[in-house]
């Protein structure tokens, strides 16, 4: 069901209720999502993306109740991925030489994913469509997320189309941001900042400014995920300069994984100790075999400092661990200190090996971690909320 955002630019996406992993396995999305794609009449029709590949059927045959095809004047795709492009092959059969609005980039993407060659227009940052009453102006957003992304704003409504920025994993029917619960809306938002956009933050802060230096005026900006920015919708983008200056707030996060409980009854003993030097910060606990390890990782990105632990297993640490520290070390965060601890019962590598994964992962380690034999005793205990409040002081 297409829903007005303005006169001139509707709403035909698919709000997917029943996506709980995307991009394959590695991201959960406990509140749904949606796929957003949007039809601008003037006096030229365009269709800006499309939607998921396993809805494009259901795409081609609502937006078909919505507008003769043969109407649509130009395609313009901001983003070659498949959960973006992937009712274009549907689309295309029935209107196979409306041209393609894209960068040279997402024309590598497209073909390499449909192996078509379309009626492809190339387009680069400054370049305009005139459409009537307004333009659309292309701007390249490299690296947010995929080196083929753009935005695309039109003038007179003053619309951003900001693809993958500043969106979220977040279905709902209320489609715009005054009209949903705004602790869901930033939780998500976060997530998908963290998780997704850390790497690029650099490419952010450029890209934000970039937008902001070409005085356009943003009343609303629709995203592709999630819900669209209408009230305040420079809010987000002054989210995103802060998060992408190496955020922090005041909280600590223990990482662990346990086998027979000596390594979880570490993990609390030291957070006691934090908590003794230091009732101000927040202190959280995540098992990683039990937790989501994207919920984790945004508390990571929260967080000025985190402490990993293990037990150590035939010479080497949990597989959850393993886990959680290979998506730390790819997103790069910086800004933040580390330490690692663990029980063992013989050789005891497991601090050592924790230690060396959060260095790589660029974190300052500020304490060559704390080991305990076996089940921490009652001094291995003591040992451990002396280790935590060490730690505290430290940062």
């Amino acid at each position: 069901m297409s829903r007005k955002i303005t006169e001139k630019v509707t709403w035909v996406g698919k709000i997917d209720w029943e996506l709980k992993r995307f991009h394959g396995n590695e991201l959960s999305t406990h509140r749904g999502s949606s796929y957003n794609s949007y039809l601008i009449r003037d006096k030229k029709t365009v269709l800006i993306d499309t939607v998921w590949k396993p809805f494009a059927g259901e795409f081609v045959r609502n937006l078909k109740k919505e507008i003769d095809l043969n109407e649509i004047d130009y395609i313009v795709v901001n983003h070659g991925e498949i959960d973006h492009s992937g009712a274009l092959v549907e689309l295309m059969r029935e209107i196979p030489d409306t041209p393609i609005y894209c960068t040279a980039n997402a024309v590598k993407s497209l073909k390499g994913h449909y192996h078509h060659d379309w009626n492809f227009v190339e387009v680069k940052t400054g370049d305009t469509l005139d459409i009537g009453e307004s333009k659309l102006i292309f701007i390249e957003a490299r690296m947010l997320h995929w080196p083929d992304s753009m935005f695309t704003y039109m003038t007179g409504e003053n619309i951003l189309f900001s693809n993958d920025a500043f969106g979220q994993h977040y279905a709902s029917e209320q489609l715009f941001n005054d009209q949903v619960k705004q602790d869901e809306l930033y939780y998500e938002a976060m997530k998908y900042y963290a998780n997704i956009l850390t790497p690029f933050s650099g490419f952010v802060t450029k890209k934000i400014k970039e937008v902001m230096d070409m005085g356009l005026p943003i009343d609303i900006i629709c995203t592709s995920h999630g819900i669209i920015w209408r009230d305040n919708p420079l809010q987000i983008v002054n989210k995103y300069l802060e998060w992408a200056d190496n955020y922090q707030e005041n909280q600590i996060t223990i990482i662990y994984d346990t086998m027979w409980n000596g390594t979880r009854r570490m993990a609390e003993a030291i957070a006691e100790g934090i908590r003794s030097s230091d009732d101000a910060v927040v202190v959280k606990l995540y098992n990683a075999s039990k937790y989501d390890k994207n919920d984790i990782i945004t508390e990571v990105f929260k967080s000025k400092a985190v402490l990993v632990g293990s037990p150590t297993i035939n010479r080497g640490i949990s597989f959850s661990i393993s886990g959680i520290l290979e998506i730390i070390k790819g997103l790069g965060f910086k800004n933040k200190k580390a330490a690692a601890f663990g029980a063992y019962g013989w050789s005891g590598e497991g601090v050592k090996i924790i230690t060396e994964e959060l260095k790589d992962a660029g974190f300052e380690v500020v304490d060559e971690g704390i080991r305990a034999l076996w089940n921490p005793d009652e001094q291995a205990l003591q040992q451990c909320r002396e280790f935590g409040q060490r730690f505290v002081r430290s940062l």
